[in-house]
């Protein structure tokens, strides 16, 4: 059974880090992260395989150069290191996971997710 536990969120002041943890358990095959603004849709910022996938990477245009999705295998620990924050990325973010079949960084491509931690971006 695949279980998810999100950490490492918090206030920090724009152009400032944070780095999150994403604990996992069970077999997976990619790994992703999204976040979900009060008000807004989820939406997808990393993605990474875990599993015999591959070792391509995948960001969207809003975090690339910015954020950097790694995992560390010996862990099991999927990490988002996040530099140069915004105030526009406050934002819960999740991880979540997929066992099989295409990792892209749709919502629906996503069964398996965690609670969620909280980052915020004062300016």
């Amino acid at each position: 059974q695949v279980q998810l536990v999100e950490s490492g969120g918090g206030s920090v002041q724009a152009g400032g880090s944070l780095r999150l943890s994403c604990g996992t358990s069970g077999s997976m095959y990619c790994v992703a992260w999204f976040r979900q603004a009060p008000g807004k849709e989820r939406e997808g910022v990393a993605r990474i395989y875990t599993d015999g996938g591959g070792s391509s990477l995948r960001y969207s245009d809003s975090v690339k150069g910015r954020f950097t999705i790694s995992r560390d295998n010996a862990k099991s620990t999927v990490y988002l290191q996040m530099n140069s924050l915004k105030p526009e990325d406050t934002a819960t973010y999740y991880c979540a996971a997929k066992t099989i079949g295409w990792c892209g960084l749709a919502v629906y491509d996503y069964i398996h997710w965690g609670q969620g931690t909280q980052v915020t971006v004062s300016s």
